[in-house]
């Protein structure tokens, strides 16, 4: 059995195994090549840490800039049939996994590498001070990551449940065009690690509570997740998580309690934005963390409705000029 693991492995490397070899599917890396593009997994190019390990900046021997993901791991054939499947989705806003690694005890995937980083870093994390995200950027960047939902929810068959969504997986690239990351690695790691399913911690914000009390995840929740997105890109902060909303308290109360206290909007989008447009994309944030979850849209009405409420943005900001600081009253949002 082991045996034929390691033939399969060298036929998916495309190597000289006998005369129907392929010589396409999915890319495995050698560790050399990848120590190659680190300097040795040199500290200078670790870029940080996710759900799957350390994250290391690369250069391929092509010149292809790329993004490792590293973790301790053996060779598994779960690892390959899950990665051969991450391998086929492709899409404009959503990262391309490149190719796989299972070699001398790691188990590593090689994704394309986007040079602005994460939206978090650039919302509440200061990483680049010049980069303004005015209301129509924050727009454009949730219209970007909700198709690239949308395609996971509504092209793929079966539907690939992202599981682990957050501000911090919402990647943008040179022109700030915004790519979902991480899509089907909670299923990945399920399936290899022996110790069972992973878990968010119970205080993340962006995990539903449905999903927390039920043990059981949909697309629901991910559209839950996704609207705790919309909120950090309204407030320009981390959402409050279980432990700051106490046990009584929900996000709706926490939006609604900001809102009336004129807390709600993030300062740096004063100036930015029409009345009307803010307060319709707070509506959709609210849609979606709504109780109980059933109520809330799918992915592909929220796309519909990011796209109607950026192009009438962009209509009366062009007639009108830039919007007014005015927001509606809190009160008139919960009607």
């Amino acid at each position: 059995m082991v045996s034929l693991f390691f033939q399969e492995v060298e036929w998916n490397r495309g190597g000289s195994s006998g005369p129907t070899a392929r010589s396409s599917g999915p890319r495995q890396f050698t560790m050399e090549e990848l120590e190659q593009a680190t300097k040795q997994f040199d500290a200078c190019n670790l870029m940080g840490y996710g759900s799957f390990g350390s994250v290391y900046k690369g250069l391929l021997r092509d010149g292809t800039v790329v993004a490792i993901k590293k973790r301790a791991g053996s060779p598994r054939r779960e690892f390959i049939s899950e990665v051969s499947n991450l391998l086929e989705i492709r899409h404009r806003n959503l990262v391309t996994l490149l190719g796989y690694c299972i070699e001398s005890g790691y188990q590593m995937l090689v994704f394309e590498y986007l040079p602005n980083g994460s939206i978090s870093n650039h919302l509440y994390y200061g990483q680049n001070p010049t980069t303004k995200l005015e209301f129509k950027r924050r727009l454009s960047i949730a219209l970007d990551a909700a198709k690239g939902f949308s395609h996971l929810h509504n092209s793929l068959k079966p539907p690939l449940l992202h599981r682990n969504f957050k501000t911090g997986n919402v990647l943008v690239d040179e022109n700030f065009i915004a790519k979902v990351s991480d899509a089907g690695l909670s299923s990945l790691l399920e399936r290899i690690e022996e110790a069972g399913p992973s878990s968010q911690a119970s205080a993340d914000p962006f995990k539903d509570p449905e999903a927390e009390q039920s043990g059981i995840f949909s697309e629901k929740n991910d559209v839950y997740s996704f609207g705790v997105f919309l909120l950090e890109l309204v407030t320009g902060v981390g959402a409050p998580n279980a432990e700051t909303l106490g046990p009584l308290g929900t996000l709706m109360q926490w939006v609604e309690s900001r809102q009336k206290s004129g807390s709600l909007v993030d300062p740096q989008l004063l100036g930015t934005f029409t009345a009307e447009g803010i307060r319709d994309f707070i509506r959709l944030m609210l849609l979606c963390v709504v109780l109980p979850g059933k109520q809330r849209p799918k992915m592909d009405a929220v796309v519909l409705e990011l796209e109607r409420i950026s192009e009438k943005e962009m209509a009366l900001t062009t007639l009108m000029g830039e919007g007014t600081a005015t927001i509606t009253p809190g009160s008139e949002l919960f009607t």
